[in-house]
């Protein structure tokens, strides 16, 4: 990271924690550092509690599956967790990046934002990436049904194939049954056509 900047978020995670920072980068006008899941919850904690910097609303987390993308990348390992902090103190945002393989944690920031207990579930249920300290209930999903198998966002899962049954117990269209293009269509075949679904 560079010496000083005129941002004091940055010049904390500069003075205290510089040899944490994996990779610091502004893109469209923000700012990105990337961490090892372990040193996350210091750093995390850092910047909420100094004076100078004050992060104190947590807005949120979101997860990404890498497994296919073929492009260089900011941060190595299959899951990416990012988290968007923003402190009214100083008026500043901040993105901090980690990333998992499958099989390792994540230390979860409930502790230090009661905030981010909902989201973490939620990418747990999702992707399957778990959050030391708040980790999922055996047998039960946060978003989907107890019974669901897998985790529905990672990418590879297929694409649609299902039919949706409603509380009738009447059956809903399967994707492949109302095919309309539209201007999104961003390859061969339209989204649960037999290429893509397998039915």
């Amino acid at each position: 990271m560079s010496a000083e900047t005129s941002r004091p978020d940055l010049d904390l995670l500069n003075k205290k924690f510089s040899k944490l920072i994996l990779k610091q980068f502004e893109n469209r006008g923000d700012q990105y550092i990337c961490v090892k899941p372990a040193d996350l919850p210091s750093i995390v904690e850092a910047l909420k509690n100094d004076p100078s910097t004050k992060y104190d609303y947590f807005v949120e987390c979101v997860g990404v599956d890498y497994l296919t993308w073929q492009h260089p990348r900011d941060i190595e390992g299959r899951f990416e967790v990012v988290y968007n902090l923003f402190s009214l103190h100083i008026n500043e945002r901040l993105f901090i990046k980690t990333a998992v393989n499958e099989g390792e944690t994540i230390p979860t920031l409930k502790e230090i934002f009661l905030g981010a207990e909902y989201p973490e579930r939620e990418i747990q249920d999702l992707y399957g990436v778990v959050f030391a300290g708040n980790e999922p209930v055996e047998g039960e999903r946060f978003l989907l049904p107890d019974d669901w198998v897998g985790f529905p966002l990672r990418k590879d899962v297929g694409l649609g194939g299902e039919d949706v049954v409603f509380h009738e117990g009447t059956e809903g269209p399967a994707v492949e049954d109302i095919q309309m293009p539209h201007a999104g269509e961003s390859f061969e075949g339209t989204t649960g056509s037999s290429e893509i679904s397998g039915r």
